[in-house]
């Protein structure tokens, strides 16, 4: 050994980045998408607390002055504390009624994206290790429900079951499912004639643990994106239906319905009712989305620009 090497030392073993590490890195990479998850983070954590750090809950009568109605932004109310977004044609705090309508918005965007998402999933992994007649009849439905705007289909379906959450959920499922189908299926094809399947088969391994434990797996980066963008597209979607009066009550704190019970006052200088609801929305969607963008970059290196 030389000189040299004695004075440096042994040397130290060298770091192993571990998959989650490197995922995290690469994701955060982007300035603009770290700022938009951070911004989700922001949004969730204020839905959830929403109880405890509102003056008030906006849709609890007995807190709801109809003397407040209509103040401008900064205003002070009847029982003492300060509108700073202002409030609505009944007097409820703006403030208040979006972090309450954030709550429904976003738990009928991940709920109904979670359902589809099994739904989607399971459909899509049969077709694609059926193969034959089977494969040729679920995909002619999936064919059959993507050709109509899923927009149509939801406000088709709330039209004829009625307002409510779980009417908005389930119709938000039948419109969202055929696009995790057709996700699951086309990559479940691509996996199905690799080596390790024709393996698994081999040794007599079940179609269900074959499916569900080989096939799956190699699945789920496509249906994280896919999951993500669906979100975003349901809490849009919720909050268009209910902007038309379609979608969840007067009575359910929503920002659709927010935005929707504003408009009236918009030509009369009253912007605020529906200006901070529908900036709500925006920056919701728009982070959502830009999460989704960042990690069909990560997970699909090719498609990266």
């Amino acid at each position: 050994m030389t000189d040299a090497t004695l004075q440096a030392g042994p040397r130290a073993p060298a770091k192993v980045e571990t998959p989650f590490q490197r995922f995290r890195a690469e994701f955060f990479e982007s300035r603009i998408a770290a700022t938009a998850f951070v911004v989700i983070v922001i949004i969730v954590l204020l839905a959830v607390l929403a109880p405890w750090i509102t003056p008030q809950n906006p849709y609890d009568l007995a807190q709801v002055d109809v003397l407040d109605g209509r103040l401008p932004p900064g205003s002070e109310a009847f029982a003492g504390y300060t509108m700073w977004l202002g409030s609505d044609g009944a007097g409820r705090d703006l403030y208040s009624a979006i972090l309450y309508g954030l709550r429904i918005s976003i738990s009928v965007g991940l709920a109904s994206g979670v359902i589809a998402l099994f739904i989607g999933m399971t459909v899509g992994l049969i077709a694609a290790y059926a193969g034959g007649r089977t494969e040729a009849i679920i995909m002619r439905v999936v064919d059959l429900q993507l050709s109509f705007p899923a927009s149509l289909v939801a406000l088709m379906l709330v039209a004829a079951l009625g307002k409510g959450v779980d009417k908005i959920i389930l119709a938000l499922v039948v419109a969202q499912w055929a696009y995790y189908a057709r996700t699951v299926r086309a990559t479940a094809l691509v996996e199905r004639g690799k080596e390790y399947v024709e393996a698994a088969q081999c040794l007599g391994l079940s179609r269900i643990r074959v499916v569900f434990r080989h096939i799956l797996p190699n699945c789920l980066a496509p249906l994280i994106v896919v999951g993500t963008v669906q979100t975003a597209h349901a809490v849009s979607l919720e909050a268009t239906l209910s902007f038309l009066g379609v979608g969840l009550p007067q009575t359910e704190p929503s920002l659709g319905v927010l935005i929707a019970n504003g408009f009236e006052y918009m030509l009369s200088g009253r912007y605020w009712i529906s200006v901070f609801p529908g900036i709500a929305l925006l920056v919701t969607v728009a982070s959502i989305n830009l999460v989704g963008d960042q990690l069909r970059d990560v997970l699909n290196p090719r498609l990266k620009k």
